[in-house]
């Protein structure tokens, strides 16, 4: 166990310097506000893709191929845990509020933050089953997040299938599935471009850090009952539930790496969006970032323990 836990704290201890760039790079009011959304919106639209197709643009394999429908099976048990215990223990009066801490629970930074850790951890193997859970991510967000923060705006099936995650999956898929493979031409700004997703995510989660400008917002209960479910409670039911499903190896591993990451950064931009607490959402995913560097070597650490 401790050796497993320095391995993965190495690793989160790499990501941290990152973040530490650019909670400093705020500091010296590098970023504006305006600046750190159009370059969430970069890493969203143009680094994320990328990643997913460079890990998925790789020869066919049966095995990878069973582990690949496993993620995404760990992940949309993952997302109902999460909803089934966001609606059991969040009941917050403010509708508003109740809005964006069950949105930060059910919806990790398995973009951002997982990412670059199974990458480290894992490799290209690790970012392959990350998509996998990132594809069923970006379906439960623009469906179940979608109402929870909006009950009356339409869901549309466009923005389901439309958004950067699965449109990375569809074209990564044809590119493992069949012999189709890009030229070199192409697939080299691709990989640039993918080599991104570490540092560029790290810097904007600095950005958020630097909002936390006291821990007394911890005093709010049912916000640090939030932090405590999404960071050590839930990861812990869904290695529990996994393992007992028979849930082994790197998909093991990979699913709790993305269970086990912070609030996402999509919970601000809802919450912007739609008019709910973007102050309490800032916060929330300013509080778990934090707290999760210490949270999610323990919890991957014990994850490689037992898988």
């Amino acid at each position: 166990m401790s050796a497993n836990f320095w391995i993965v704290a190495q690793q989160v201890f790499i990501l941290f310097l990152m973040i530490l760039t650019g909670y400093i790079c705020t500091k010296l009011k590098f970023f504006s506000d305006q600046g750190i959304k159009d370059l969430t919106k970069f890493i969203l639209h143009i680094v994320i893709p990328c990643v997913i197709i460079n890990s998925f643009h790789r020869q066919y394999d049966e095995t990878m191929m069973k582990g690949l429908l496993l993620s995404l099976l760990a992940a949309v048990i993952a997302h109902l845990l999460n909803i089934a215990v966001a609606h059991i223990f969040i009941r917050d009066k403010d509708q508003a509020r109740r809005a964006v801490l069950q949105f930060g629970l059910v919806f990790s930074n398995c973009g951002y933050m997982a990412l670059p850790l199974q990458n480290a951890l894992l490799g290209a193997d690790g970012v392959f089953f990350g998509a996998a859970y990132n594809a069923i991510y970006n379906i439960f967000n623009w469906t179940y997040g979608l109402v929870i923060m909006n009950p009356a705006k339409e869901m549309k099936l466009k923005k389901v299938l439309l958004n950067p995650g699965i449109i990375g999956v569809f074209f990564g898929l044809i590119f493992f599935l069949t012999p189709l493979k890009l030229p070199k031409i192409i697939l080299s700004p691709i990989q640039g471009f993918a080599a991104l997703n570490t540092p560029l995510p790290m810097v904007v989660i600095g950005y958020y850090l630097c909002q936390i400008t006291s821990f007394a917002v911890l005093k709010d209960k049912m916000l640090s009952f939030s932090v405590f479910l999404r960071l050590i409670f839930l990861p812990l039911l869904t290695v529990l539930v996994l393992y007992l499903c028979s849930f082994r190896g790197n998909v093991l591993l990979s699913a709790i790496i993305s269970a086990a990451a912070p609030s996402g950064a999509n919970t601000v931009m809802f919450s912007v969006m739609y008019g709910r607490d973007s102050r309490l959402a800032v916060t929330m995913v300013s509080i778990t970032t934090f707290f999760s560097i210490i949270t999610m070597p323990l919890i991957v650490a014990l994850t490689m323990n037992i898988m």
